[in-house]
């Protein structure tokens, strides 16, 4: 292993470049080349690295230096399945942004492939480094609130941001919003179950946004709200309650996790975790600090950044990923049968997708 850990950063848009501006500030870590077909994307790739790093227009070139470590993948959604089938061919670390594929069967293929290397192969699902989860999920493993019974998650927020060549607003190109963007939900929901999911219910649609948009003819079809019940193989139940034209609320998220003893409650944005216990006594509060080193808190309260500290730590020890390909695979499994039950009018079961649950 080199003195740092040498990134190379594939795809240098809006995440690339949040990925970027972290490794700046990652004691032990450099960027050292990105690759990204679109020019304005490598200049502002260039501009966030804060130092000089080399170009490619071509990812697979990038691929081929002699230098790395490791590599970011934060491509297109729909890109992901082909750049991983290079990118797993070498010994690189591997750090994919999520959904790890916009398809099940897809996100299983490379969650085999990750299987077959003795590199780490991590999914982005950064959101179980914000403050207030790490907290909760530490809470939740002392097991004062008893045994988990349900898991709600609400997040009320804007509408998608516009990305490069608007590839964001077709659901063939995102794998569909309860993917693209609830994947982190899916995630954190069966981190608190303790278990795989099971059956999955929904209703959702898109009624407000992105109507009055046409690409080429074509109008977006990306739904913009959504209520999901997620049913556990140990009887867990979880819901998602997402809302994409409610950006007036106090909070963009609200998490609530009871036992049959308690209940843990918590907000995002926010630094507190509630504690309230069936006993009558008054609710506690429990600090969630942020990370002391986050430079920029605005991005995803800081949990890129703390993603990065593990992944170099994983990287530099050779241990396995505290965020595997597998569970980049359930949480696009459950966003995926979610669609489909909003699609068919049905509960579907995950094993329709050729995964098996267990407790």
């Amino acid at each position: 292993m080199h003195d740092e850990v040498r990134y190379g950063i594939i795809g240098s848009g809006m995440m690339g470049g949040e990925h970027l501006l972290d490794l700046a500030h990652v004691p032990g870590a450099r960027a050292v080349a990105i690759a990204d077909p679109v020019e304005a994307s490598l200049e502002w790739g260039v501009a966030c690295a804060g130092h000089p790093v080399a170009t490619h227009r071509d990812y697979r070139d990038l691929l081929a230096r002699d230098d790395l470590d490791a590599v970011v993948v934060a491509t297109p959604n729909m890109t992901h399945a082909a750049v991983l089938l290079d990118v797993l061919a070498t010994d690189l670390a591997v750090l994919v942004e999520k959904p790890l594929c916009t398809t099940v069967a897809d996100a299983i293929s490379v969650a085999n492939l990750a299987d077959e290397r003795n590199a780490i192969t991590w999914v982005g699902l950064e959101y179980r480094y914000i403050p207030v989860v790490e907290v909760l999920l530490g809470c939740l493993a002392e097991g004062h609130h008893g045994t988990t019974r349900m898991v709600s998650i609400r997040e009320h927020r804007f509408p998608f941001l516009k990305k490069v060549g608007d590839w964001n607003r077709f659901n063939i190109n995102t794998g569909g919003t309860l993917v693209e963007k609830c994947c982190h939900f899916f995630d954190m929901m069966r981190l608190v179950a303790g278990a795989d999911p099971v059956r999955v219910m929904a209703s959702g649609g898109q009624d407000v946004n992105h109507l009055d948009e046409l690409y080429e003819g074509r109008v977006p079809d990306i739904l913009d709200n959504a209520l999901v019940i997620v049913e556990f193989a140990n009887g867990v139940r979880g819901l998602l309650d997402l809302c994409m034209f409610a950006e007036g609320g106090r909070f963009e998220q609200e998490i609530t996790v009871v036992g049959d003893s308690g209940k843990y409650e918590t907000t995002v944005p926010g630094s507190t975790v509630w504690w309230g216990p069936r006993n009558g006594d008054a609710a506690k509060e429990i600090s969630a600090p942020m990370h002391p080193d986050v430079p920029y808190p605005e991005f995803h309260m800081g949990s890129s950044f703390v993603e990065h500290l593990r992944f170099v730590d994983h990287v530099r020890s050779g241990t396995p990923p505290e965020v595997t390909a597998w569970d980049g695979v359930w949480s696009v499994a459950v966003g995926a049968a979610a669609h489909l039950s909003i699609d068919e009018g049905r509960p579907v079961r995950l094993e329709e997708f050729g995964i098996t649950p267990t407790a």
